[in-house]
């Protein structure tokens, strides 16, 4: 199985309009961040956790031709608002895509999305058939999912293990029962988003926190602002075994 990293930044990660900081000035191809999403592939299984506003380059710079379902992290605007784009694998697969979303996030999809979700629809809208993600796993083709309960601030958010995989973004917390979910992953994938205290997100050093007391073989950051730093800057700061995602990093679980 093949995990695909088709963004690492944030909002606050994409390069700035008239912003000459060294993040967003830089010609590294690793400091170039869309908005946070990931690939998961089997032998037979293609999945994307989260279709942010980037969602539709990321599927054409990957060169994308399948995809069976859609899993959200959470109903912010940089995790969802790609969702119109899925009306491509529409077409090309002549189906329905299956989304998988707890109740909040479906909430938000039926308000950002209403068009969608019309009883009467106009020709060409996405075509999608909901799921709803409890407590419990479940299985997408041959990929099974482990629900991860952590909080972004105040908002409940989800992340998943699959196998000895981890992926978790936006945390700010996560409780002793979830993080015996966790233990136990070989690869861990967690957010950092900058260096200075934030409310709602682990700093740097919360990240570096987080995954040495984890314990992962290797862990990853992600969901990475251009406030924290050039990539070869900080890869330098990093823990032999914790590294910084980039764009199109491939690695498999």
């Amino acid at each position: 199985m093949i995990a695909t990293f088709l963004g690492t930044g944030t909002s606050q990660g994409v390069p700035l309009i008239g912003c000459n900081c060294a993040v967003c000035a830089s010609n590294n191809k690793k400091d170039k961040r869309l908005r946070s999403s990931i690939l998961i592939e089997s032998n037979t299984t293609t999945l994307v956790i989260d279709t942010g506003p980037d969602f539709r380059y990321q599927m054409l710079r990957q060169n994308v031709q399948k995809l069976d379902a859609v899993i959200y992290t959470h109903e912010h605007k940089d995790h969802i608002a790609g969702l119109d784009d899925i009306r491509a694998f529409n077409y090309k697969q002549q189906q329905a895509m299956d989304v998988y979303a707890d109740d909040n996030v479906q909430l938000a999809l039926r308000r950002e999305f209403a068009y969608i979700f019309a009883d009467k629809k106009y020709p060409g809208v996405p075509l999608i058939n909901v799921h709803t993600i409890h407590n419990n796993n479940f299985t997408i083709g041959d990929i099974t999912l482990k629900p991860i309960h952590v909080m972004h601030y105040k908002l409940p958010i989800l992340g998943f293990r699959i196998n000895d995989f981890t992926y978790i973004t936006d945390a700010k917390t996560v409780n002793d029962t979830e993080r015996e979910k966790i233990k136990g992953s070989k690869v861990l994938v967690i957010n950092a988003l900058q260096k200075e205290s934030h409310i709602s997100h682990f700093t740097f050093t919360e990240a570096i926190q987080f995954a040495q007391a984890i314990g992962a073989e290797t862990t990853y950051f992600t969901h990475i602002s251009h406030r924290l730093g050039k990539h070869v800057d900080i890869e330098n700061e990093l823990p032999a075994n914790i590294r910084l995602a980039y764009d199109g990093l491939k690695i498999e679980m």
